[in-house]
């Protein structure tokens, strides 16, 4: 049996163009597709999906409130919102709201499908877009609340960049350093002048190195530890 996907968004040229990418995916199956959030715990409970795709900003009931209701009572319905704003405080919003993970509409298809699966295993995604801004936010906190710690509230105590090269491979260090700046596989790929499956084979090694279930931990791991280097 396949992923079975819900579509909640208000703009149904835009829906139906999802669930064709979706049709032609093998292992997905598109059970249900609505136009608003206050439709969704009903379409839920009639259709029983494995992920609900929900667009953010919707009439009546918006994505991050109808996230909300369906996780309070659906415990094991994963959700992904689906949004055209790259803005930080959208994605805390929508994850604290209990969704697994934060989409695009400029993304391309592989990038879809790839978000899609990612978040059926059992794991979590936000574009790489969007990934950057969150990890400096992180950054900054962090350096803050360290600077209070360590300086009654004066000073700044930057963290003291290293590679990780007792756990990771110089390639690999790279490719940990272009997560962190936010940068898609595709962009690595570009940036490093090497296959895309070569730059997956990397991530996944790095996940699996770390001990860490997606790109997002592994970055901000990563900015504790002090593996990468953050631009301001």
């Amino acid at each position: 049996m396949g992923t079975r996907i819900v579509l909640i968004d208000d703009h149904k040229l835009f829906r139906e163009g999802v669930k064709r990418i979706l049709e032609f995916e093998e292992g997905f199956e598109v059970v249900a597709e609505g136009n608003d959030g206050s439709e969704a715990v009903q379409i839920v409970e009639e259709t029983n999906p494995d992920i609900v795709i929900m667009d953010i900003n919707m009439p009546n009931i918006n994505g991050v409130q109808a996230t909300r209701e369906l996780i309070d009572q659906f415990d094991d319905l994963r959700v992904i919102i689906l949004s055209i704003h790259d803005d930080e405080s959208y994605v805390t919003h929508a994850l604290k709201s209990g969704a697994l993970g934060y989409m695009l509409k400029e993304m391309d298809t592989d990038e879809l499908v790839n978000a899609i699966k990612i978040v059926s295993e059992g794991g979590s995604y936000v574009h790489p877009k969007v990934t950057h801004n969150l990890i400096k936010d992180y950054h900054r906190m962090s350096n803050q609340s360290h600077a209070e710690a360590v300086g009654g509230g004066t000073g700044f105590q930057q963290v003291e960049y290293r590679k990780p090269l007792h756990l990771l491979t110089r390639r690999e260090c790279e490719v940990l350093q272009l997560m962190a700046d936010g940068k898609s596989n595709r962009g690595i790929s570009e940036t490093l002048y090497i296959s895309e499956k070569t730059v997956k084979n990397h991530v996944s090694n790095i996940l699996q190195k770390m001990n860490v279930n997606d790109r997002t931990q592994a970055v901000v791991t990563s900015i504790k530890n002090g593996w990468v280097e953050m631009v301001n």
